[in-house]
């Protein structure tokens, strides 16, 4: 879409920060869980980049499970898309969204990417991330995300059979906002 057209905000970004936390029981929080995210600040960004206003999004630093002091300046343009994997859960969010899009990918496929993301960009050893993915991904996974495809409008499969579906939904998003990509008139789209 281009960064004239789009901006992306990770719901990831919004982590609750408790600096007043040790390390290890940072560490040891459920982060697959709706509770471990301030989606309350999500909603009023949101808000405020729909009615034309910037806004800053925190940056989370997952090494240390911490906000850092640094923000991402972010502001309105005509593609507005929220991604996450906990994006649905939430009813204000969901009432934001003129579009939900779940992407489904199997099982064995997103624990790979974890595990290689976790050891290559989070520092994690193979034990820690295998021993979370069992006690609270698989089951939030279970719990929440699964559950909440149902608030979906479009469901898109994560490998190359979905492309047709994703050339649809770019022609289609690109098609409306060069109908008026003014800051009033936003499309805003959920990825979880």
């Amino acid at each position: 879409l281009g960064p004239s057209l789009a901006v992306v905000i990770q719901h990831d970004s919004y982590y609750c920060p408790d600096p007043s936390l040790s390390a290890e029981q940072r560490a040891a929080i459920n982060y697959d869980h709706p509770d471990s995210l301030e989606t309350p600040l999500l909603v009023r960004h949101l808000d405020q980049l729909t009615a034309g206003t910037s806004v800053h999004v925190p940056v989370y630093d997952f090494t240390r499970h911490l906000r850092v002091e640094e923000t991402r300046l972010v502001s309105p343009l005509p593609i507005l898309i929220v991604e996450g994997i906990l994006v649905f859960c939430d009813r204000q969010l969901r009432e934001r969204m003129n579009l939900r899009v779940f992407v489904e990918t199997e099982d064995d496929v997103r624990f790979i990417r974890r595990l290689r993301r976790d050891i290559e960009e989070r520092g994690r050893t193979p034990d820690s991330v295998i021993s979370q993915y069992l006690t609270t991904v698989k089951p939030m996974h279970q719990r929440y995300v699964d559950q909440s495809r149902r608030h979906a409008h479009l469901i898109i499969p994560g490998d190359e059979s979905g492309q047709p579906a994703v050339e649809i939904l770019l022609a289609g998003l690109l098609e409306s906002a060069g109908r008026g990509g003014s800051a009033s008139n936003l499309e805003r789209a959920s990825f979880s």
